[in-house]
């Protein structure tokens, strides 16, 4: 079964930052634009931008406490975001098994040309 790619989504975490950024959300279980900027080399300001884009993507829930807004992963964005490359994936690996299967035939009908005659 196919399923549907969201572009914005993997426009999202196409940035090295960005993923950078949802690698450091996940080891540390939350986090806000604050303590993501020291463990990455890029303004608190750039960082609240691309938690920003994340939100947009869904990758990214975003809760007030205080004056802080903490950011956590979408697990249900997340798990959508693995079904997707495990589609993409899957294409791929068919649409290479075609290409192989194809190369080879040409090999064999090659080969056949080629081979001396009685």
């Amino acid at each position: 079964m196919s399923v549907a790619v969201d572009d914005e989504l993997w426009s999202a975490v196409g940035d090295p930052t960005r993923r950078r950024m949802l690698d450091l959300l996940l080891a540390a279980g939350g986090g806000t634009a604050t303590t993501l900027s020291r463990g990455l080399p890029v303004t608190r300001q750039a960082v609240a931008k691309h938690l920003e884009v994340l939100h947009r993507a869904g990758m990214v829930e975003v809760r007030p406490s205080g004056r802080e807004r903490i950011y956590e992963v979408s697990q249900a964005q997340l798990e959508r975001a693995v079904e997707q490359l495990s589609s993409v994936g899957a294409a791929w690996d068919a649409r290479l098994q075609r290409i192989k299967r194809m190369a080879e035939a040409i090999q064999r009908s090659s080969d056949e040309r080629e081979a001396p005659t009685g």
